[in-house]
């Protein structure tokens, strides 16, 4: 693989810091939303054991 030029290495550099001041505020607002929202352990805990039971169950067929 070829290494990138420098002007391909600018572009690349200022477009990342393009995406990163462009979703910074929306990063931002999503932690705050998220600290100041309830938690609900059964929305997480039921799927993730059903993940579990299945990846047992298929190593258990093996």
């Amino acid at each position: 693989m070829e290494n990138l030029s420098t002007t391909e290495s600018l572009i690349l550099g200022a477009l990342v810091l393009l995406v990163l001041f462009w979703m910074g505020p929306g990063v931002k607002a999503s932690l705050e939303h998220s600290k100041n929202a309830e938690t609900d352990w059964k929305a997480v805990l039921f799927p993730l054991g059903f993940v579990v039971l299945f990846v047992l169950f298929l190593i258990a067929m093996v």
